[in-house]
């Protein structure tokens, strides 16, 4: 038997001895493992790479680790080691990145000609991006200069604790480490079976409760164990790879992207609640799904096309196929991972193709999440926009019996700026907030999942199906659910 020769042409795989005949495989095609059969031995080569490089995922994704008396994931440890490492450095090398964009993005987009990188990287971006990148860096800018030199000292509504402060050095310069460590681990996860198996157990739970594929259960795993920021650069690239339809990809973004359980421990325990974490995490956790069960059975979601990013539109059989607990289900997905493991590319062009990926992202990402969270943070601080907006809430609190109504009103609609913000408006009046109120405001911050100073920004920058409109339609509805559903926990917790 002469050895099997995989020829890659663009999304094309030929595969030869893998079938009785020579086909040429479609690998748009969300099922196209589906369509290969494997000889023993070729089984064996996939099995085990799929088993070795997914257990490098799951150890850097997925398993929480003490360190000096610190508990994270080893993801965590190495993105926060780096982000130490480098420094006030590393601070400039982003402050001059987003620089950089500003000036490619004026030219790209009013200058270049229209066969240039420039023209073609920017070509998507609408008029307006290159002035809201010219924000983000000019608040990055007048930030590091006030950080670098004693002489220089930035207003304090941009470089302020409340502001720039929160921002720049933990959301944005996190956000630059996040995206380049996992552009390195992510092929780990998504090339090379392990999410294959994991979709094949999980396909009868999530697609009839959710209406998603069951590979979606490791969105949701890797943002309550990592990052919301991480779920959605996962989401995006597994919609790129016609794992899911512009629908899917949508409602998995808007929905399963929550807050991590170190940050919520933050926020709970700045809460005055840390005490009662257990309660509040995990039925926060609880609410997030429940929320989410409604969201993809209404507008805007529930309109989304159900195309994938290659323009092939999903069947019914497509969202039936095998969606059932049924004998044999942990072999067939074993065999959809070896089929994966053993026709993806080398383990060096897989990370070479993902950090391309992630590099070409973090310009945009970056400069938006800068211009985004800290023109929303200034407007929470220093403007009475949002108390105004929040005395829409109080007839409701009222109704569901939430007590300290009138002072936790402003928190609601703050979570759209920042999901931290709801508590951070109420930390100082621990002592006199009934705890009820309290816990009512922690888990709703924690429900809300859509938030201008991250997700939103990196959905938007990662190009997923979704426009800013329709993420703030989504984040009031996921609002006004949650209020009587956490109001209910509340009174049954509290």
């Amino acid at each position: 038997m002469n050895q099997s020769a995989l020829e890659i042409d663009e999304n094309k795989v030929k595969v030869e001895e893998l079938s009785p005949n020579i086909e040429l495989v479609d690998r748009d095609d969300p099922s196209y493992v589906d369509q290969i059969t494997l000889t023993k031995k070729q089984y064996g080569i996939g099995i085990t790479k799929s088993i070795i490089f997914t257990s490098v995922a799951v150890l850097v994704f997925f398993i929480p680790m003490e360190i000096n008396g610190k508990t994270d994931i080893l993801f965590g440890y190495i993105y926060n080691y780096l982000l130490n490492l480098f420094g006030t450095v590393g601070l400039w090398i982003v402050t001059l990145l987003m620089v950089a964009n500003v000036f490619a993005s004026f030219y790209g987009k009013f200058v270049a000609k229209e066969d240039s990188f420039l023209k073609k990287y920017y070509d998507h971006d609408s008029i307006m991006h290159p002035f809201f990148y010219l924000i983000g860096a000019f608040y990055t800018v007048v930030y590091t200069l006030d950080i670098s030199f004693t002489q220089f000292t930035g207003p304090e509504w941009i470089v302020g604790s409340g502001t720039g402060g929160t921002v720049i050095p933990s959301i944005v310069l996190g956000v630059t480490w996040i995206i380049i460590v996992g552009a390195f681990f992510m092929p780990f996860l998504l090339n090379y079976g392990g999410i294959d198996f994991v979709g094949s157990i999980m396909e009868p739970l999530m697609r009839p409760i959710f209406k998603v594929p069951g590979k979606s259960a490791i969105d949701a795993i890797a943002s309550f164990v990592g990052s919301s920021s991480m779920a959605v650069i996962i989401t995006s690239r597994l919609y790129r790879m016609n794992v899911y339809t512009r629908k899917e990809a949508a409602f998995i973004a808007t929905s399963f992207s929550a807050v991590s359980i170190g940050f919520a421990l933050l926020v709970i325990n700045t809460a005055g609640l840390g005490d009662h974490f257990l309660k509040v995490y995990f039925s926060s956790l609880l609410i997030t799904f429940l929320i989410s069960i409604i969201m993809i059975r209404i507008p805007p979601l529930s309109r989304k096309s159900t195309t994938y990013f290659s323009g092939k539109v999903q069947t019914e059989a497509d969202r039936t196929n095998e969606a059932k607990f049924e004998r044999g289900i942990f072999k067939r997905g074993a065999g959809r991972a070896a089929k994966r493991a053993y026709t993806a590319e080398s383990l060096f062009k897989e990370i070479q193709l993902s950090l391309k990926d992630g590099f070409n992202v973090l310009p945009k990402v970056l400069t938006l999440i800068a211009a985004a969270g800290i023109t929303g943070l200034i407007i929470a601080e220093y403007t009475p926009v949002f108390n105004w907006l929040g005395q829409a809430f109080v007839p409701l609190l009222h109704l569901f019996a939430v007590p300290n109504a009138q002072e936790i009103a402003p928190s609601i609609p703050v979570g759209f700026a920042e999901m931290f913000l709801p508590v951070l408006l109420i930390a100082d009046k621990i002592d006199v907030i009934d705890i009820g109120a309290r816990y009512f405001i922690t888990a709703l911050s924690m429900v809300q999942v859509i938030f201008l100073s991250e997700t939103v920004v990196v959905m938007m920058a990662t190009k997923l199906p979704v426009k800013f409109g329709e993420l703030v339609v989504c984040f009031i509805l996921r609002t006004l659910i949650a209020i009587p559903i956490v109001a209910l926990f509340m009174h049954l917790l509290f």
